[in-house]
């Protein structure tokens, strides 16, 4: 996937915007701050959350470690240019941290933005 590709795919979540934060960041969030995915963090690369007990297994696969200042938050980062994730995989995980945000939301705000699991 190329970078536009993960900005297109993110955007498409339910709830999902864009904001520009930090220089040139492209922050993706939900519920007005919530962030779930981060591309061109850090120069060019994309982050994004995971789930804590995966957290680890997917720091140890080549070309993903953990995100500098959002580590702590089972954040992991990787090259946008030369992802280390298929496709699948990738659009699986970027749903997945929409999806682990989403739920840590107020129960108010979370209709309209759960997905079927």
């Amino acid at each position: 996937m190329t970078p536009e590709q993960i900005a297109t795919f993110c955007l498409n979540l339910p709830g999902a915007r864009e904001d520009f934060k930090w220089g040139s960041n492209r922050v993706f969030s939900v519920a007005g701050n919530k962030m779930f995915a981060i591309l061109d963090f850090l120069g060019e690369d994309l982050a994004f959350k995971v789930d804590s007990d995966l957290f680890l297994g997917y720091v140890d696969r080549p070309g993903i470690r953990p995100a500098p200042y959002l580590a702590r938050a089972h954040w992991i980062s990787m090259s946008a240019r030369q992802l280390p994730l298929a496709g699948q995989e990738l659009t699986q995980l970027l749903t997945r941290s929409h999806q682990l945000v989403v739920r840590r939301l107020p129960k108010r705000l979370q209709p309209g933005l759960l997905l079927d699991e």
